[in-house]
């Protein structure tokens, strides 16, 4: 079992923020920023590459809506969604899992960075489309 799957079933407390038959969203325990929030799928799977198309968006549906209830309520300026898929992009926990991160400006406790790199995209898209 996963930890989110005990979540879940409610072997370990979590302060739940929504929840339905299909879909739990909780808050995250560390807070990166305040109200930062995680929305989950009920059934496990590892990550949304193994979801089916149908329950992913479901999913993206709930997102959205949490989404915008978080940035009416906490009146943040932003918001972060971001899915970890795999150890090299950050996923820590087997089961795949939204965050919701409200940003209130650019000095809060997140930092999401993009350094460009000179790849050459003819190439970049040749293998991208297998060919």
């Amino acid at each position: 079992m996963c930890i989110f799957c005990d979540i879940i079933e409610g072997k370990i407390p979590s302060k739940k923020l929504y929840e339905d038959d299909d879909i739990l969203a909780i808050l995250d325990i560390s807070q990166t920023t305040k109200g930062h929030s995680l929305v989950m799928p009920k059934k496990h799977y590892d990550n949304f590459l193994a979801m089916p198309n149908k329950e992913f968006s479901n999913l993206m549906s709930k997102v959205q809506e949490l989404a915008l209830q978080i940035k009416t309520n906490s009146k943040c300026t932003g918001i972060n969604i971001l899915i970890n898929t795999g150890k090299s992009a950050g996923q820590s926990v087997e089961h795949i899992h939204v965050h919701i991160i409200p940003r209130y400006d650019e000095n809060d406790s997140i930092n999401i960075e993009f350094k460009e790199n000179a790849y050459d995209l003819d190439e970049v898209l040749k293998t991208l489309k297998g060919a």
